[in-house]
């Protein structure tokens, strides 16, 4: 079964050692979203519908809104693998040099041995629980850096470009995406949203797609990871508590749900989560 083996929040936003071993569903987050091997057997990460090695040497780069899922590769043990996820906004003030969209060129990130050095040294931070390391924003800031300008390498943009700016959403979209993002909670009708902004079903899936780079599916799921986090990790509330208030019917449906979008079940989330202070 997958564990969470560390998980820190900060300003920069989560980092993560999770030990994998099983397929996750397709998913997609706001943030920049960088994934690491550590040790173990290979896995691989799907995104777009395209597959990237998670190896010795590879790691994968997801931009925001981009969608992707784990698959294992061999099933002789859990993978272990350091997992970021980085608030775009924290990354341009500390970088100064990135775009606020965190978008990378590719996928597939070449791990250099200084990339890699960082990786390991993280890695081993995280799991010594008596160890606190006042170089990690820093390290996350490097990690999340080289890895940017390794993405945008042998493009035609070239290493400088700092990423594509998103273009303008439909007004339609826009006001789907609000319908969704006050009502998450409740039972989503989407048709009720397709039609009160003034699209069809078909059409609407298309251009929500198009627009905001998943389903409106992902999109929602995406929305409920995120408050289920923040419960999890800002309040002492019943998991079953937190998952009746976020729709779902029992604690198992929310637990299979947020093990399917998050590695691990929302209780071993908790126990492993740890907020730290950066200065």
């Amino acid at each position: 079964m997958s564990s969470a083996v560390a998980v820190f929040h900060g300003a920069f936003g989560r980092v993560c050692l999770y030990a994998m071993d099983r397929r996750m569903v397709p998913h997609a987050h706001r943030e920049g979203h960088l994934i690491f091997h550590v040790e173990g057997p290979p896995g691989a990460v799907v995104v777009d519908d395209a597959t990237y090695p998670l190896s010795p040497g590879q790691a994968v780069a997801v931009s925001p809104w981009q969608g992707h899922y784990y698959t294992p590769v061999q099933l002789t043990g859990p993978t272990l693998a350091l997992v970021l996820y980085i608030r775009p906004g924290w990354f341009l003030d500390a970088s100064r040099r990135a775009s606020a969209t965190l978008r990378f060129g590719r996928v597939g990130v070449e791990v250099t041995d200084p990339l890699a050095r960082h990786v390991h040294a993280t890695a081993r931070a995280m799991i010594d629980p008596d160890h606190e390391d006042p170089l990690l924003e820093d390290r996350i800031c490097t990690l999340t850096q080289a890895a940017f300008d390794q993405s945008w390498q042998w493009t035609a943009q070239g290493s400088s470009f700092t990423g594509p700016s998103l273009p303008l959403r439909d007004f339609r979209i826009r006001k789907a995406l609000r319908a969704l993002q006050q009502g998450f909670s409740e039972p989503v009708q989407f048709d009720r949203i397709a039609r009160e902004a003034g699209l069809s079903r078909p059409h609407f899936y298309t251009l929500f797609r198009a627009q905001v780079g998943v389903t409106p599916n992902v999109y929602l799921n995406a929305l409920r990871m995120e408050r289920a986090i923040d419960r999890l990790t800002g309040s002492s509330e019943a998991v079953a508590e937190i998952g009746l208030d976020l729709g779902f019917s029992s604690q198992a449906s929310f637990s299979r749900f947020f093990i399917a979008n998050g590695v691990v079940a929302p209780s071993a989330y908790r126990r492993s989560a740890q907020y730290i202070a950066i200065h």
